[in-house]
């Protein structure tokens, strides 16, 4: 009897040492930095081409997500800087041109693939609420 207590009691600590390692153990964030080639289609617009420009700040994720510097560089447009936030291979995008007074800022929602080469690109929409009265667009990026 003693011998099936203490098989009870040694399953039982191993059971709930590994449930809570389980909770604990952090599920690693995918690293998306780096420059990105973009061709677009803005609804006010037109096509458009520009580069984007990912850097992690490692110091603000854990688990599966993960926070950026977000910038976009179209030339003959300007900068838009900002930030993204990811939660696997989904991405949202804040942006806004440094010029702030044509209202050109808004939100894009992405999701992460890898190509046939291996290099990370993503398909992003974005909504603009107050640029000449509202715009979307969508953007395909491949990382250099």
């Amino acid at each position: 009897m003693k011998y099936a207590i203490f098989a009870f009691l040694a399953i039982t600590a191993f059971t709930i040492n590994t449930a809570s390692a389980a909770k604990t153990s952090p599920v690693a964030y995918k690293d998306y930095s780096g420059v990105y080639t973009c061709t677009g289609d803005d609804a006010h617009e037109g096509k458009y081409t520009g580069t984007v420009t990912m850097t992690l700040k490692p110091e603000h994720s854990n688990e599966s997500y993960a926070s950026y510097d977000f910038k976009l560089e179209v030339p003959g447009y300007g900068t838009y800087l900002g930030h993204a936030a990811a939660n696997g291979n989904h991405v949202a995008m804040h942006f806004a041109l440094t010029d702030q007074s044509t209202k050109d800022y808004g939100t894009g929602i992405a999701k992460m693939t890898k190509n046939a080469k291996g290099q990370w690109t993503f398909h992003k929409f974005y909504f603009e609420p107050e640029f000449k009265g509202g715009n979307t667009g969508v953007e395909d990026c491949t990382r250099n």
